[in-house]
Order: C-alpha cells, then sequence, then structure tokens
C-alpha cells in the first residue's frame, strides 16, 4: 500500500498533537517517540509532528515559522459538508484560525484553517459523481 507521511517541525509537541487530536486524527504510537509523534488521519494519511530540534538534527537547516512564511499546505479529504464544519468547529475551538473564505463549487466544499503552528490546512468534501459530470 502506498502511504505518505507529513512531516513537520511543531513548537510543543504535546500541544500540537492535542490539536491534531481534536480535529479527527489519532495517535500511532508506533512511530511516536520523545522527539516525534506520529498521527494518523486515514490508512494511507500519516502526520509525523517533530520538535524543531530532532527537525535540526537531522536536516542542518533553518527552520522557517509557518504562520510568517508561505509554506506548503495540505488538504485532507472527508466524506460529507457537515463533516467539513464540524472539523472547522473543532479546529477553532482547539485554536485554529479560518483566515480565508470557504470555497464552493457544485462538485467542491472546502474550507481552511491555519493550525496553532501557522501551517494550513483544507478540509475537503469533493462529490466524485458531480466532478465526473462536470468533465463530461
Amino acid at each position: 500500500m502506498k502511504q505518505i507521511f507529513i512531516n513537520i517541525p511543531v513548537n510543543d509537541l504535546g500541544k500540537s498533537m492535542h490539536f491534531f487530536q481534536a480535529i479527527g486524527f489519532t495517535l500511532n504510537p508506533l512511530y511516536t517517540d520523545n522527539n516525534q509523534n506520529c498521527l494518523v488521519w486515514s490508512d494511507t494519511i500519516y502526520l509525523m509532528l517533530q520538535s524543531r530540534d530532532f527537525t535540526n538534527s537531522y536536516i542542518q537547516k533553518a527552520v522557517i515559522d509557518p504562520s510568517q512564511y508561505q509554506v506548503p499546505s495540505f488538504t485532507l479529504p472527508v466524506e460529507s459538508k457537515v463533516m467539513v464544519d464540524e472539523i472547522l468547529r473543532k479546529a477553532i475551538h482547539a485554536g485554529a484560525t479560518e483566515p480565508v473564505a470557504t470555497s464552493t463549487e457544485n462538485f467542491m466544499y472546502l474550507r481552511s484553517i491555519q493550525d496553532i503552528d501557522g501551517y494550513m490546512w483544507g478540509i475537503l468534501f469533493l462529490d466524485e459523481d458531480q466532478f465526473k459530470k462536470l468533465k463530461k
């Protein structure tokens, strides 16, 4: 099976782990230690929260502040518009902001958050049947 592990440096492992668990990620203790926490979104999407010291120990580059600079953003798929709104409600409650307006089209409903470290995350419902109709 193909999987993606998204590795991001964070300011506080405990606070970041709490945030991501609040929006629906689950802990995978197999890949978790004192320097990083592995959180799971789905069978194919894993998030590795890493302490800044740990990230710097093997990359040897300056870690930029994602709240101040443009960095890659990430989009998490969900099964319904209701789930998008529920995750956004939980994220805001856990300390996120919603810096851009909701994006809606016939086939898509997307809301975005900026997490407590400044990373941007899209929460997306994509109606593939509607999308396929548009492509015909």
